[in-house]
């Protein structure tokens, strides 16, 4: 559950001074556009502003002292399955290349080459693809834990302009992706934006673009909203997936996400939407607090995924929950073979935070989108594809 603002821990005097220029930096971006900006714009800048953005400036994201855990910071065993996945998608398609999108901490790619290795099933190439210079920086300090496996890793700025073949994947990147924000009200659709208001940033509505208000409103009949009902939708999708698609000659891509089908994702009950805040391992609702030190995201529509995959020419070939990928893919095997009984209890419990319900197990997702490749082995356990 959100806690509530005065829960929060207060920033130190370095952290409040940042956040300042952040919103300084917002207020010109306000004031440039007339007074009002969409809240898609706010979360693109507040996210990635060059040297300002939260995932573009040098504060701890990652693990206990930053503001959330991902899978593979809980436990290596989430990588080991992935690197299982990627050694069959490389074996099936002859493929030589692995490309890793926003590697967070480094500690996955460190994990699923430490793993490859000692299969003998190392890649040619591993790829980073890091928008920080920051994070990448932090990632080259996590692999220089093993020199051997630091020198076969390249860091991109931008995904190749040749089309590899092998394996794309990506843990926790489409949810930060920015999203536009609407309300529907009395049977129209309004833009959410913000504007300055006398206690700071607000929000407002805006007139929406024609297609933000058609796609609303066909969601608003075909699900019966109630009035009010918030929500959103994610416009960049429809260009990051085919870009993704572009970059894959044969082999597959992997998500690994926090997301629903569509018909959940815009259930009537669901009147709030799923922006979501996250500072120091607290979930809050206010997107205006500490602007540079608060993650901003949405849960991913997988049905909307699907669709932007399926018209970039990729073929929709598994998707299940995180709970389901992992025993698919052999965590309990993975368990089986850990040597003293101290390591083995401390896994055990960390298979427990990735694979319950109440945990990581069903709020998590994941997703292969093909191409000229055959289904990977741990979507075989439980495939809801056709449900998206």
């Amino acid at each position: 559950m959100p806690e509530r603002l005065e829960d929060l821990p207060a920033p130190d005097a370095d952290a409040r001074e940042h956040s300042a220029r952040v919103s300084e930096y917002l207020r010109e971006c306000i004031a440039r556009a007339g007074g009002a900006i969409p809240f898609v714009e706010y979360m693109r800048e507040a996210l990635y502003a060059p040297g300002l953005g939260y995932y573009r400036a040098g504060a701890e994201k990652f693990g206990a002292s930053g503001d959330f855990v991902t899978a593979p910071e809980i436990s290596p065993l989430f990588g080991r399955v992935v690197a299982g996945q990627i050694a069959e998608i490389l074996a099936a398609t002859d493929g030589d290349t692995v490309l890793e999108l926003g590697a967070g901490s480094g500690r996955l790619a460190l994990t699923i080459l430490r793993a490859m290795a000692a299969d003998e099933r190392l890649p040619a190439r591993y790829c980073i693809l890091e928008v920080s210079g920051e994070l990448a920086a932090r990632q080259q300090a996590t692999l220089a834990a093993e020199p051997d496996l630091a020198k076969r890793v390249e860091w991109l700025e931008r995904l190749p302009e040749t089309p590899v073949t092998g394996a794309i994947f990506a843990n926790e990147v489409a949810d930060a992706l920015p999203v536009e924000r609407f309300a529907w009200r009395g049977g129209r659709i309004a833009r959410r934006g913000v504007r300055i208001g006398d206690e700071g940033f607000e929000w407002c509505d805006l007139d929406p673009p024609q297609a933000l208000a058609k796609r609303a409103m066909e969601l608003a009949s075909r699900y019966g909203w109630p009035d009010p009902y918030h929500s959103e939708l994610c416009p960049q999708l429809d260009g990051w997936i085919p870009a993704l698609a572009g970059s894959l000659k044969r082999g597959a891509l992997l998500l690994f996400d926090y997301g629903l089908p569509e018909r959940e994702y815009y259930h009537p009950q669901r009147d709030q939407g799923t922006l979501i805040c996250h500072y120091h391992h607290r979930a809050h609702e206010d997107p205006f607090l500490w602007p540079g030190l608060t993650d901003l995201t949405a849960w991913v529509d997988f049905s909307a995924l699907a669709r932007a995959a399926r018209n970039a020419a990729l073929e929709v070939a598994g998707y299940t929950t995180q709970a389901h990928f992992l025993l698919g893919g052999g965590i309990g095997e993975v368990l089986e073979e850990t040597g003293d009984e101290r390591s083995h209890q401390r896994l055990a419990s960390e298979i427990k935070r990735l694979v319950l319900p109440s945990e990581m197990g069903e709020a998590f997702k994941a997703i292969a989108l093909t191409r000229d490749c055959p289904v990977p082995s741990a979507f075989g356990f439980r495939n809801m594809a056709p449900r998206l």
